[in-house]
């Protein structure tokens, strides 16, 4: 039986290191729409470890997650498929587990069936979100989560950091970037999370809209190949001088030579997810 990957998110700052590039600017991703195809739903399942919990608490009053869920999930289908008749994996069932553990959140498919998928999130985390940011972060975190329940990962050999930052990707253009996001470019590309994602919205910026699609549409079959994945959907450049040309464009636009086209600062793309799901009484 094949090894069933798991994705761990954790809660992590922007990625800094001086010693490289010390670029960092709040850069959202441009507007770019994209309309909603229907896609087949899985089945959805809520599990509550612990209803007296204040996680608990605090979930149920931010998200209505007979609403929220299927959203989220066309919202992360159309971002990550041009339409429904596209290819993509077999997920037949997510369960959404809300309990105590040490960690963040994660993503993993049963030991039966990797059709089946299981979300993980730590109940002392939701505890810990700061109120008037709890329904924003938490269907953050849900999508980022989302996005490894419906990705091609290229039988399970995929770069983690390419991994996440798709993951990211997906949450930034679902309208729900991180408060403490930014977009740097200190490092190397596949730091992951936010670090990666940005880059990526870069080269869907620079090569078209669908580059990312294509790049995840490349990860169906076969080994993990940096250089052929990237040749085949960058025009046949090589990601390490994409980093480095990302890395000069940002250094640009710090120094007020180019201006962000089309974006702002604390700005992110809209997102048509439902309004604050206010409880009744």
């Amino acid at each position: 039986m094949p090894v069933i990957p798991s994705y761990f998110q954790k809660a992590m700052p922007a990625i800094s290191h001086p010693s490289d590039a010390p670029t960092s600017t709040p850069t959202p991703a441009t507007n770019r729409p994209h309309p909603p195809h229907p896609f087949p739903p899985p089945k959805i399942r809520l599990h509550l470890d612990e209803l007296a919990h204040e996680g608990t608490a605090i979930f149920l009053s931010n998200i209505k997650a007979s609403e929220d869920l299927p959203t989220q999930i066309q919202t992360v289908l159309n971002l990550l498929y041009a339409h429904s008749s596209t290819s993509r994996p077999g997920t037949r069932s997510v369960t959404l587990v809300l309990r105590q553990y040490q960690g963040l959140a994660y993503t993993t498919g049963t030991d039966l069936d990797s059709d089946h998928k299981e979300i993980h999130i730590n109940l002392g985390y939701i505890a810990r979100i700061a109120p008037a940011q709890a329904r924003h972060e938490l269907l953050g975190v849900i999508t980022h989560e989302l996005v490894h329940c419906f990705q091609w990962n290229a039988e399970g050999t995929c770069n983690g950091g390419l991994i996440e930052g798709v993951a990211d990707w997906v949450r930034l253009n679902a309208g729900l970037a991180a408060g403490h996001w930014r977009q740097e470019a200190g490092g190397e590309w596949d730091g992951g999370y936010q670090h990666t994602g940005y880059f990526l919205q870069w080269l869907e910026e620079k090569f078209g809209a669908g580059t990312v699609r294509k790049l995840n549409g490349c990860l169906k079959a076969g080994k993990y190949d940096e250089a052929e994945l990237f040749g085949a959907c960058c025009d046949g450049k090589k990601v390490g001088e994409l980093w480095k040309e990302y890395a000069e464009d940002l250094r640009r636009r710090e120094e007020g030579k180019e201006r962000p086209s089309g974006t702002e600062e604390g700005r992110t793309i809209p997102t048509d997810t439902p309004p604050k799901f206010e409880p009744t009484e």
